[in-house]
């Protein structure tokens, strides 16, 4: 049995379709994070930017300080099942 992975933070918005995707992953695996909707809260968007050196989105932040930006759906997973966090 593996630990479950610590929350993680993603930055994203509705009406990004690479956000809704990147979600889908993260709860399609039972993923716990903190989702900053960036349309609710766009003085964060600084904030994404800042972590990420970009303004795409979605940003996802991990605990261990590591960042993706705009990953694939391979990406997240190989991320995710580096982490313990396998479907």
């Amino acid at each position: 049995m593996t630990e479950p992975v610590p929350a993680l933070t993603m930055y994203g918005a509705a009406w990004c379709g690479d956000c809704r995707r990147a979600r889908r992953v993260l709860d399609a695996r039972g993923v716990e994070y903190a989702y900053v909707d960036l349309v609710a809260a766009p003085e964060r968007a600084d904030e994404a930017e800042a972590v990420s050196g970009r303004k795409n989105i979605p940003v996802l932040v991990f605990p261990d300080g590591e960042v993706l930006v705009e990953p694939t759906d391979a990406e997240l997973g190989a991320r995710l099942d580096g982490l313990g966090a396998c479907a």
